[in-house]
Parts: structure tokens; sequence; C-alpha cells
């Protein structure tokens, strides 16, 4: 008989809170993915993974909290913690060498206050696709440089924010989430829309292509920027060298 599993997701600001029960196995384990990955693109302050109710069927399935947590420590810089293990899925943790070093932790309100000490600073905004917007993103990126002794970055960033919202308003026309998160060595802005079209730079043999030039030169003034689809559109994000 297959595995089945189920993943129940609680959003308990600013914690999210992933219950999952069942078999994990490597079917299993695609269904785990899809869900955590949901979760991070949102932004959480911190992301627990109740196992309370797991069993393992194939340590090799473990991955799946792994890649998680490696996806999380750069772009979206949201804590993993993992909480609650009956005995046999913590033997399995401590076994399995892809895990060494995820936290784990008894009880789950201990494991989101641990994972909430160690969020990373954030500023979020929401806006809406007006002229103005732009304007708005400059000034919160000023007040997060000025919060976080970055004073250096708040030209770029503000280019780079300022391109981000101004697509939006240009092609989205939705209201926005803007969030900016400082996880050093970088700073990251992130800009979430009700739109599933995804973003694309133009080529340098493309530059006509609308939209695509603000996209260029986010990418060279960034050490990495992405585009990622969540539930109701999408966000676009960008990470900038804060030594």
């Amino acid at each position: 008989m297959p595995s089945r599993i189920t993943c129940e997701v609680r959003d308990e600001s600013p914690v999210t809170v992933v219950r999952i029960a069942g078999a994990l196995d490597l079917a299993t384990m695609r269904t785990v993915h899809r869900v955590l990955d949901r979760c991070l693109t949102a932004q959480p302050d911190a992301l627990v993974v109740d196992l309370h109710d797991l069993t393992v069927r194939d340590g090799l399935a473990l991955s799946v909290f792994a890649a998680a947590a490696r996806q999380a420590a750069g772009w979206p810089a949201v804590p993993v913690v993992l909480c609650a293990p009956p005995a046999r899925t913590a033997s399995w943790l401590t076994q399995s060498r892809v895990c060494r070093g995820l936290p784990v932790q008894r009880d789950c309100a201990e494991a989101a206050r641990t994972a909430g000490a160690a969020a990373a600073p954030r500023l979020r905004v929401r806006l809406e696709p007006v002229a103005g917007a732009c304007r708005r993103a400059r000034e919160l990126v000023a007040d997060a440089c000025g919060r976080w002794h970055l004073p250096e970055l708040v030209g770029p960033a503000s280019v780079v924010l300022s391109e981000l919202v101004g697509n939006v308003v240009r092609h989205a026309g939705t209201p926005m989430q803007v969030t900016l998160t400082l996880r050093r060595p970088y700073l990251q802005l992130a800009v979430a829309d009700g739109s599933r079209a995804a973003a694309r730079a133009a080529t340098r043999t493309d530059l006509r292509a609308e939209g695509g030039r603000g996209l260029l030169l986010v990418r060279e003034l960034t050490q990495r920027w992405g585009s990622a689809p969540v539930v109701d559109g999408k966000v676009v994000w960008a990470m900038l060298p804060a030594t």
C-alpha cells in the first residue's frame, strides 16, 4: 500500500508551523518538499516543523529537511527548526549524516522560541501599485540601511528595489509586499505580487524586451537574484553583499 502523508500549515505569525503526519519515504518526501518550499517563499521570520506524528520508512527521505534548511539559509534567510520527533524518528535523525547540524527540539513551543531568536532582522511594508510606490521603496531602503548601519548600500539597494517595485507597478498592477532582510553577509530585498508571470531579465542582445532592461540592471548590481512562485502570485528577490 502506498505511503500517505499530510502537511498542516499554521501561520502563527511571525513563525510558521508545519505539522507533518504519516509515513515519510522517497515518494511522500516530494509532498513535504512542496509544502516547505511554499512556506519558505512566504518569508516567515522562522519555520518550525512538527514531527510528532511522523514515521520514517526510508532514512534517505530525511534529506528533504536538510534541503529546506540549506535553501532557507541563503534566500529567504529563514531559520528552520524541527521539533517533537517520536523516539524512532529521533533515532533516524541522529543517524542521518545529511541532517547532522539541523536544530531539533523536543518541544514545539521551545522550537518556536529558538527559531524566533535566530530570526534575521526584517522590515516589511505593503504597497499599492501607484506612482509613489518607488519613492516609498527608496525610503524603506534608507530606513533599513540606517538601522542596520549599511550606509554604503543605500544607493545600489535603492536602485534595485525601485526596479523590482516599478516592475510590479508597470506590469503586474497588484498590491505588493516588500521585505528587506539582513542576513550577513547579504542584504536581501524581495517583492511579492499577485501575478504569476515569471520575471525574466533581458539578454544583452535583446534589450528591447519591455521590463527586461531593469532586471538586467538588477542582475548586474546584485550577487544573486531570482523569481519564485507563491500561492497567489510570485516573489522576486535579490541579494546584495553587506560586508
